[in-house]
């Protein structure tokens, strides 16, 4: 099973087991792998409004298609950023967060080395 995959299957599982650190991760790491696949408005429009297509589904366009390996790189960018951000809430003294995030780090951690 591919990483998107086993975190979406892991979410319901976090969600009825009441983890709020997994439920927080999953959701957040899922996010952002679907921002990742939006497409800009830059890319959608670029004409005026009396030149827009009509009709329900027009100016619908495809998202991008993500690579297993772009998909591993935003979870490993999700981890980044929790490890740095633990490090910050460590230097002012909030060792709860900072360890709240460390384990949403490790959670994330434990996914990729599972692939």
């Amino acid at each position: 099973m591919r990483l998107r995959e086993r975190l979406r299957h892991a979410l319901p599982a976090a969600m009825k087991a009441r983890d709020r650190v997994a439920v927080n991760v999953l959701r957040s790491t899922l996010a952002a792998i679907e921002n990742a696949e939006a497409v800009a408005p830059a890319e959608t429009t670029g004409r005026a409004i009396e030149q827009a297509p009509l009709g329900v589904g027009a100016a619908e366009a495809e998202r991008h298609i993500l690579s297993p390996a772009d998909i591993t790189r935003i979870v490993r960018g999700e981890i980044a950023s929790r490890e740095e951000a633990a490090a910050d809430y460590e230097r002012a003294g909030h060792a709860d967060r900072a360890a709240r995030l460390r384990d949403e780090a490790r959670l994330l951690e434990e996914f990729l080395t599972a692939s």
